[in-house]
Parts: structure tokens; C-alpha cells; sequence
């Protein structure tokens, strides 16, 4: 939604979408108001929980049935698997994902790591065509006020224009744009720590190439894991940058990580959102 700022502070059952990469300050956000009584949605936590939820198991059944102790109990019935995924603990999902390459070290095979990638690219759309569904049952069923849609960081790249229309008619779009500083700050996090993550498939099949040419491999069994996320995230975030700018512009506002990290509860976050309106021309 576009508003003037008088409108949005008078609008009573506010609804935000929060856009940008994973690391800007999204989720911790979406906590401080948490706690201040806002809904919140998570679009990672409705994948893992609802969407992909099965996939997710078999792929940990399938983990364990290597190992022939739990092998013989699952067979038996004698144990279950279930999720423990938290809003602030989606580690299930990121191992789903998983990452591409050599399977010594963990990696997948290329048409199986796509295949995940579909699905969760199916997932992220269903879980954000959710959101006025769940925007109508904070108010109704649970009684809260306000709502924040806590997106994944890949929403920028899901080619549906009209996932992201419908966002913009029932909330309003605030795209957290990192800083120079804190984009070093992110892309260095990911080189100490790689982390599973999506790609647009022809992003991926790009990048992938030009990754084995460089390192003169003939397979992508070749590829390691951890080394090719470490060599891919700093293109991914710089490609992902116009698409959020692009969304931001046509259907909503932005901040800068730096504003955000200033805010501490509700009212630092609506005082944000109005200088934010207010600024844009």
C-alpha cells in the first residue's frame, strides 16, 4: 500500500511486509514488535512448517536410515521424526535446502539440489499468497492489532509479479537496504559461515558455469560445497539489490540498516516508516 504519512499513522491495523537480504535485521525487528503485540508471520517458518513439512522429514528419515540402530526402530515404528522449527530457529528448512556439490562433503547432485530449490520456490510463493489469510486471522481469531510479515530473503526473486501486487494491496512494503558497511559485513558472515540458499535457477546455472571454468572442474561432484556458497553469495546479494530496489520503488518504501539498528520498540518503528514515507518523492 502507498499511504501519506498522516494516513499511515492514522491507519488502525497496520500491516508491514519486511524485504531485504537475511542478515539486515528482519527477524530481530519483527521480535521487538512481538513483543510490543503485533502479529508475526513468518514466510520461512509457514514453509517449514506447512509447505514443506513432509519434505523436510523425509529427507531427515532418509538421513537416518543410514544408520542401521535407527534404521531398525523407524522401521518398526518404534521411534517418529517430527520438526522443531521456531520463527527464531529455522535451521530444518536451510538443511532441506542444502548446498551443491561434491557428496563426500555433504553436497547434493545437481538435479536434486534444483529440485529442492523448485520446491521451496513453490513454497515461498504459497506462503506469501497466506499472508492476508493470516492478516485476517490476527485480527479475528488471535486479537492483535497489528501485523509484520517477516519475508525471506528471496522473495525479490520470485518472478511473480503477482505475489508481490498482492503483498502491496494488503500491507505495506519496507525494504531494508544494507548499508556499504554492513554489506561487507554480510558478505564477510558468509564467507565465515556458509549457509544453504536459494537461487533462481537460471541465476544458478550461470553462476555454476562460470564457477567450474574458473576452477577448471569437468563435474559438479567436483565442486565444494562450502567453497562455491563462499564464491556465489556476494553475486547473489549484489544481483538481488535492483530487484528490491525495483519492488521498493513501484510498491513501497525504504530504510537502511543503519535506521533500523536505531530502533527499540513500536514507536521508534512507526516514527522510522512516516520519516520514510515522508522522503519519498
Amino acid at each position: 500500500m502507498k499511504f501519506s504519512a498522516a494516513e499511515f499513522q492514522q491507519w488502525e491495523h497496520k500491516s508491514v511486509t519486511l524485504l531485504g537480504m537475511s542478515g539486515v535485521g528482519k527477524t530481530r525487528l519483527s521480535a521487538i514488535l512481538r513483543e510490543d503485540g503485533w502479529f508475526h508471520y513468518s514466510g520461512d517458518y509457514r514453509i517449514g512448517t506447512h509447505y514443506l513439512d513432509e519434505a523436510i522429514l523425509d529427507n531427515i528419515k532418509l538421513q537416518a536410515m543410514q544408520v542401521p540402530f535407527l534404521r531398525d526402530l523407524l522401521r518398526s515404528d518404534s521411534i517418529y521424526i517430527r520438526n522443531n522449527i521456531g520463527v527464531d530457529h529455522l535451521k530444518p528448512v536451510a538443511s532441506f535446502l542444502g548446498k551443491v556439490g561434491n557428496p563426500e562433503h555433504g553436497g547434493l547432485p545437481l538435479e536434486e539440489f534444483k529440485r529442492r530449490q523448485r520446491l521451496h520456490h513453490e513454497a515461498e510463493i504459497a506462503a506469501m499468497e497466506d499472508v492476508p489469510t493470516f492478516i485476517d486471522k490476527a485480527q479475528t481469531i488471535y486479537g492483535y492489532k497489528h501485523f509484520i510479515n517477516d519475508a525471506g530473503g528471496s522473495v525479490c526473486e520470485l518472478d511473480s509479479p503477482e505475489v508481490i501486487e498482492l503483498l502491496a494491496e494488503h500491507t505495506l512494503i519496507l525494504y531494508i537496504k544494507a548499508t556499504e558497511h554492513d554489506e561487507h559485513e554480510l558478505i564477510e558472515r558468509a564467507r565465515l559461515a556458509p549457509k544453504p540458499l536459494y537461487y533462481r535457477e537460471e541465476f544458478l546455472t550461470e553462476q555454476m558455469a562460470t564457477y567450474m571454468q574458473e576452477n577448471s572442474l569437468q563435474y559438479v561432484a567436483q565442486v565444494e560445497p562450502d567453497d562455491f556458497v563462499r564464491w556465489i553469495f556476494p553475486r547473489l546479494f549484489y544481483a538481488r539489490i535492483p530487484r528490491y530496489d525495483a519492488i521498493a520503488e513501484q510498491h513501497g518504501y525504504t530504510i537502511t540498516t543503519e535506521e533500523l539498528a536505531q530502533v527499540r520498540n513500536t514507536a521508534d518503528f512507526l516514527d522510522l516508516v512516516t520519516r520514510a514515507i515522508e522522503r519519498q518523492p
